[in-house]
């Protein structure tokens, strides 16, 4: 019997959401196909746990298989997966003389031959009916040919190759490598499709999904399309101005400092940003934090002498 999504994960029904997500991240270190070259079904291992953490991960989805309204792949069931007890079918009848409302959403290719059970409810020349009957067709129609199961994986891009939109090389359920294109408008949570680059069935190859998930930066973070960054400057290149190195996704570039800036002023670098949807690139912010040294003693002899300034707390009222 095929296993059903929890014991996939190797987890109760009742599991939470954390349990599942511990329980997917180890089986998917023990599978992975790179870790797994000599072991040709940990590649099948490797695509179905990963297929059951799709599914339970997503809250909706989760509760539709509880309430066995999908089934392992995510698919719909049939309107009969519930059996035929009492012949009824939504509320409809379908006892000798009582007719066959209740089976008129069933669609003709999504059923194996149906001719044997009718013929055990209603009897062989009922079923068949004089001249071929109502039935008669069910013997001589087969299952369509389904797809491969889709396989969904999910990819930690760096937060530089994504700003960059850098191909990614990842390694298929199957053992086969290719590098991911990234596209405009990437963002955490992205879900690019892989056609044909799932499971093979006797319809073809199901797709792949993958969700990209952009590692955060140790010093940049992200607004939007744009990219902000504090720097740190001293207290003479804000008082006398400067020009001074800063870091971006593309490489270290010269920013000017202005004359007199204060802390928490913010710079403008065009065109260092994420790329939108439509190919325009956001800016990179650059917000100015002034580095005052803890002991200097001519700086502390000077703040002790000075008294211009003013008060920059006026504007607040105090």
């Amino acid at each position: 019997m095929a296993l059903d999504l929890y014991q996939r994960l190797g987890v109760a029904r009742g599991a939470t959401e954390a349990e599942i997500k511990k329980a997917y991240r180890s089986l998917a270190k023990q599978l992975h196909p790179d870790r797994n070259k000599d072991k040709p079904d940990a590649a099948n291992r490797f695509a179905e746990v990963t297929q059951a953490y799709d599914l339970l991960s997503d809250k909706d989805k989760r509760a539709r298989y509880d309430r066995g309204e999908i089934d392992e792949e995510g698919n719909p069931k049939m309107p009969f997966g519930s059996g035929f007890g009492g012949y009824s079918t939504g509320g409809a009848q379908a006892g000798p003389g009582a007719g066959f409302e209740g089976f008129q959403n069933f669609q003709a290719g999504d059923a194996a031959d149906l001719s044997d059970l009718f013929e055990g409810l209603f009897g062989g020349n009922a079923a068949r009916g004089a001249g071929g009957g109502a039935f008669s067709g069910f013997r001589n129609r087969q299952r369509a040919p389904q797809k491969g199961a889709d396989v969904s994986y999910r990819l930690k891009v760096p937060f530089v190759d994504a700003v960059a939109l850098k191909p990614q090389r990842i390694t298929l359920g199957d053992g086969k490598t290719i590098d991911l294109k990234l596209p405009n408008g990437l963002e955490d949570g992205t879900r690019i499709r892989l056609a044909g680059k799932g499971q093979e069935g006797s319809g073809g190859r199901g797709d792949a999904f993958v969700t990209i998930e952009v590692e955060p930066h140790r010093f940049f973070s992200r607004e939007g399309n744009n990219i902000r960054l504090t720097l740190p400057v001293t207290l003479k290149e804000a008082v006398l101005g400067a020009k001074v190195k800063v870091p971006t996704s593309d490489g270290a570039v010269m920013l000017t400092i202005p004359k007199g800036t204060s802390s928490g002023s913010v710079l403008r670098l065009k065109g260092k940003g994420f790329t939108a949807k439509n190919g325009a690139r956001g800016d990179q912010l650059v917000a100015i934090g002034i580095d005052v040294p803890d002991s200097d003693p001519e700086l502390q002899k000077f703040a002790e002498n000075w008294t211009g300034g003013g008060n920059p707390r006026a504007p607040l009222g105090v």
